[in-house]
């Protein structure tokens, strides 16, 4: 099905005229900035950022071996989806599909911006309905949200099915690989030349271990980041997350060798997760945690907190009754959990 973008962008975002900010209107280089009313004492942050991080942007499309006017940076991963709400979705009339269990933000962002979200619930191997999701679409969708690896689930979605989506929806398809660092599945990025409609998202969050600076990508046609650009704040993201993400991107060793050890982990936590009575199913993962079906979630879960050991009670998601998410941790903390929850369940 051919992908218009013009046809399905929001009428006052298609008219939109971006906010000019004085790094817009001067790009090079000067002795003397009196544009900005910026505070003229070297404080090493006295100047506005650069609004659309083309240093680091740099970086990062040699890493993902994509061009740079394919990229968007956002405030974490959350401002990159509200941008997507706000550029392809009426308030009070279009709508967006999302596919539970799933990530949460979709349908918090949804609701911020008074747009329906439906709901296509994954089969009980949590893989797309593809008769169900067709079925869901109709002239008010704008947005199908899928995330693979998927959160909570931790599973890879199947890519032929997420191809059909692609190839039979005329709106724009996200697929949310927050995880994909830690699965052996190739990233959607490859596939931007062929989908127009698609745009992939990514973070800093996981693998990248840079969750405090609050930084999230998205990759996308040079049409869909344009739009992207002339709706996101001017100055979207500060100095110091520039300037540090720049610094981590040359460590390229050093995250790899973290991620080898959470893999590494995985497997021995699944493997003394199932030597435990108290649990039914261990769901395969592709991401940085493990989902457990296990008896008496919510109990077991309240008194690991009173052991001070937190992990996700995930029971009350749909199709996760009685389950507990847990995270990847270091060697002495996966121990610690699993001793725990056997002193719980003796």
């Amino acid at each position: 099905m051919s992908f218009n973008l013009q046809e399905i962008l929001r009428e006052s975002i298609k008219n939109l005229k971006a906010y000019s900010s004085a790094r817009d209107e001067f790009t090079g280089k000067a002795d003397v900035y009196l544009d900005a009313n910026e505070n003229p004492f070297d404080t090493g942050l006295n100047r506005y950022p650069d609004p659309y991080q083309q240093d680091l942007k740099a970086k990062i499309a040699h890493l993902k071996n994509v061009r740079q006017e394919r990229i968007i940076l956002g405030n974490g991963s959350d401002e990159v989806i509200d941008l997507i709400f706000r550029a392809f979705c009426e308030p009070g009339k279009d709508e967006v599909i999302i596919l539970p269990p799933t990530y949460g933000m979709y349908q918090v962002s949804a609701d911020i911006n008074n747009v329906k979200a439906k709901s296509v619930p994954l089969t009980p191997d949590f893989e797309i309905n593809e008769p169900a999701l067709l079925e869901a679409i109709n002239d008010n969708t704008k947005v199908i949200w899928l995330c693979s690896p998927n959160n909570p689930t931790g599973n890879t979605l199947d890519p032929e099915a997420i191809k059909s989506v692609l190839n039979s929806f005329k709106g724009v398809v996200i697929v949310d690989e927050a995880y994909i660092d830690f699965s052996y599945s190739q990233s959607w990025i490859d596939y931007l030349d062929f989908h127009p409609n698609l745009i992939v998202m990514q973070t800093f969050s996981k693998a990248w271990g840079l969750a405090g600076l609050r930084l999230g990508m998205g990759f996308a046609s040079n049409e869909i980041i344009t739009v992207l650009n002339k709706i996101k704040p001017p100055y979207n993201i500060n100095t110091l997350t520039q300037e540090k993400t720049s610094e981590i991107l040359g460590k390229l060793d050093e995250r790899n060798e973290a991620i080898d050890i959470i893999l590494a982990e995985r497997i021995l936590l699944a493997k003394a997760l199932e030597e435990l009575v108290c649990v039914r199913k261990i769901y395969p993962s592709d991401a940085n945690f493990i989902l457990v079906k296990i008896d008496d979630a919510t109990n077991i879960y309240n008194k690991l907190v009173e052991k001070s050991i937190i992990v996700r009670n995930r029971s009350n998601v749909e199709l996760c009754e009685n389950c507990l998410r847990i995270t990847i941790g270091t060697s002495k903390e996966n121990k610690l959990v699993i001793a725990a929850i056997k002193e719980i369940t003796s």
